[in-house]
């Protein structure tokens, strides 16, 4: 299964790319763009997109509502990376379009299990 990770934090694309290679077996394509991930995501096909709600270029929702907006990418599972606590815009997400959010700071060991449950439950 291929991951799409998309991140602004060098250090955070690292650890996770790390746990999703290492514990889930994901192949990992990077980014700290959003706008970078638009291109990404119609050349690599990812199965899933793992992105921060906050970035520079193109904030999470932002990236989300453009993915949504072309017909290729509608139907690639989205989920965000957040340590937002604010229920309004995390609903936010899922009206926007989001499969699933997994709150920052998260332990490694639930990274992996949190994604899989996710994806399940679709």
């Amino acid at each position: 299964m291929k991951i799409l990770l998309v991140d602004d934090d060098p250090d955070m694309l690292l650890i996770v790319s790390v746990i999703l290679k290492k514990i889930g077996g994901f192949e990992v394509i990077m980014t700290d763009s959003g706008r970078n991930a638009l291109v990404l995501a119609e050349t690599e096909s990812p199965d899933i997109i793992l992105m921060d709600y906050m970035m520079e270029d193109m904030d999470g929702p932002a990236l989300l509502e453009e993915l949504r907006r072309r017909e290729s990418l509608q139907t690639i599972p989205v989920i965000f990376l957040t340590a937002l606590s604010n229920s309004f815009e995390l609903e936010n997400l899922y009206q926007l379009g989001a499969k699933g959010v997994i709150r920052k700071p998260f332990h490694p060991d639930s990274l992996v299990p949190e994604i899989q449950r996710i994806l399940g439950s679709m």
